[in-house]
């Protein structure tokens, strides 16, 4: 069964953020193409933003997404990157979007400061999550009822995932592969992408 990965973009996005997830998961499906000719890819990945128009990543970059909330496939894995997230937190629609068909998903996950997005979505409540360092404390502050841990890669807690910092995001989304597909194709993803995969969350 191929899991449809929908990443979330918008303004000053980190790029590694949302790039480093995208890149682990089409590798995943190519590594796995190689060696299952024939057989239904493990993931589909496409990105979605709130409208379709062109957006401008942290540093300048320019991003077209594919899809717009209206226009989006059903997604099965929801990745939300960090990135200046505090007009994402503004805007109820880009909470509404997160929270929608959240219970029907296989899986919500965060990286960086994605994780305030998840938590104002109400999609952490109660839960021990992980944010980028730097924002621990905002974080503990913003959501008390959150159990914000610091000395954590990643934090999986079945519905939910959140991740560390930009490159915590990488080493959490090959534990997915992991997970949702296969460790050994894990493990030749990372060797693919010729990364040092933490493989452990702590």
């Amino acid at each position: 069964m191929t899991l449809r990965v929908g990443i979330y973009v918008f303004p000053e996005v980190e790029v590694l953020d949302f790039a480093g997830p995208y890149e682990v998961f089409t590798t995943a499906s190519r590594v796995f193409g190689r060696r299952n000719p024939g057989q239904a890819a493990p993931f589909e990945v496409f990105t979605v933003a709130a409208k379709r128009d062109p957006i401008k990543a942290r540093a300048g970059l320019p991003i077209l997404p594919e899809f717009d909330f209206r226009h989006a496939p059903p997604i099965d894995v929801l990745v939300v990157p960090g990135g200046v997230v505090s007009a994402e937190l503004d805007q109820p629609t880009v909470i509404e979007w997160i929270a929608r068909d959240a219970a029907q998903r296989v899986l919500t996950a965060s990286v960086c400061t994605g994780a305030f997005l998840l938590a104002a979505a109400g999609l952490l409540d109660g839960a021990s999550v992980t944010t980028h360092w730097e924002d621990i404390d905002d974080l503990s502050r913003r959501f008390p009822h959150l159990k914000v841990v610091a000395d954590q890669r990643w934090i999986d807690n079945g519905r939910t995932v959140t991740s560390g910092g930009i490159s915590a995001g990488i080493d959490m989304s090959l534990h997915l592969v992991g997970r949702l597909a296969d460790k050994d194709l894990a493990v030749a993803t990372a060797r693919q992408m010729d990364y040092p995969w933490q493989e452990r969350d702590g």
